[in-house]
């Protein structure tokens, strides 16, 4: 069977030596000793100011929210895993839709400004792939109106954009450690921020607003993380280049197999280091997506359709047409790629794409 992803699971030997750590210390959370490791030397390698690691990629967003005090409308992309839109109606906010740019398939910054009211206090856009925003602009919209800016850098661990990290821009960025991530920590999640306030609310926000055992600090909620998760990010860490550089081998592999086809990939903007975290195609019809999908499975192959459906079609929003992003939605797969795999196994998917289209 392939699937879509595989988690990289590191030698059991080096977990078991974490864990002995955890046996030693008797604390398994509460911001013990691994905990603070892995923060440190996850801002040592992105390259950020503050970090605080979380339960999950989704209270990473709702803390971001409501750190930056957002209330009202938040403008937002369509076209994103469900939880990007779900955080902002479970933390009392409006999504606002904007389509998303053909192209790079993240938020279109040239429909933005028409969106803006009185009400909007936020932007929230997606790092889709991995593949960054359009920062800049996106960042003079924001300073021109007043707005604050996250950005859901799920995919987009360890991307690079002039050189510098992704996570430096906007207020703050969210960051995902679920298992089908290339770095992952099992369950967990990540809120990072440059800006010394933010990181004092979010430190409390994230552990119920202690201030010691019997004094708070401000509204919280329960973010924390254990010892067990942050041993495993802590083997995964040291590795990540190295996954890095076998998902762009097999990336480039589907490029040269697949050159011929008429399938369209996203455009990866100027300045870019990517991660390789996703690898999607663009089918000229839903209809030939749905051929290959069913061939593949027939095969034992599991690509996922990566998103679908566009968000602004959810029972829970006010919909509205956003005719980019429904169509991509539409005829959009994500390919297997993950570390175990095979150049066979990318020239087995390849050849069914081939043969069914």
């Amino acid at each position: 069977m392939i699937n879509v992803t595989k988690p990289y699971l590191p030698p059991m030997e080096e977990y078991t030596k974490y864990l002995e750590k955890i046996w030693a210390s008797n604390q398994l959370t509460n911001n013990g000793p691994l905990v603070r490791e892995l923060e440190a030397e996850l801002k040592k390698y992105l390259g950020v100011k503050h970090l605080f690691f979380v339960s999950n990629g989704t209270i990473a967003l709702q803390i971001a929210i409501k750190a930056l005090g957002s209330t009202g409308d938040i403008i937002t992309t369509p076209f994103s895993y469900v939880a990007t839109t779900s955080s902002i109606v479970w933390e009392g906010c409006n999504p606002i839709f904007v389509d998303i740019d053909k192209d790079t398939l993240c938020l279109d910054p040239d429909l933005i400004e028409e969106a803006i009211t009185p009400d909007t206090s936020a932007i929230l856009a997606t790092h889709v792939y991995g593949y960054p925003c359009d920062v800049n602009a996106i960042a003079e919209i924001a300073g021109r109106n007043n707005l604050k800016v996250i950005y859901d850098a799920a995919h987009a661990f360890g991307v690079k954009y002039k050189g510098s990290s992704i996570l430096k821009y906007g207020d703050i960025s969210t960051l995902s450690f679920h298992a089908t991530k290339l770095f992952h920590t099992v369950e967990g999640g990540a809120v990072v921020t440059n800006d010394n306030e933010l990181a004092h609310r979010i430190k409390y926000m994230r552990n119920f607003g202690h201030k010691g055992q019997e004094d708070f600090w401000g509204l919280g909620i329960n973010g924390k993380n254990s010892e067990f998760h942050a041993a495993m990010g802590l083997c995964i860490l040291p590795r990540v280049d190295e996954l890095i550089a076998k998902r762009k081998q097999i990336s480039e592999a589907y490029d040269d197999l697949l050159a011929e086809k008429t399938l369209v990939k996203p455009t990866e903007p100027e300045d870019v280091e990517y991660n390789y975290a996703y690898y999607p195609v663009i089918f000229p019809l839903e209809d030939k997506l749905l051929d290959v999908q069913k061939a593949l499975s027939e095969k034992g192959i599991y690509p996922r359709r990566y998103f679908y459906p566009s968000l602004n079609n959810l029972d829970y929003v006010i919909s509205k047409s956003l005719p980019v992003s429904e169509s991509i939605a539409q005829r959009v797969l994500c390919l297997p790629i993950y570390y175990e795999m095979s150049i066979d196994d990318v020239e087995l998917v390849s050849d069914i794409i081939k043969d069914t289209t």
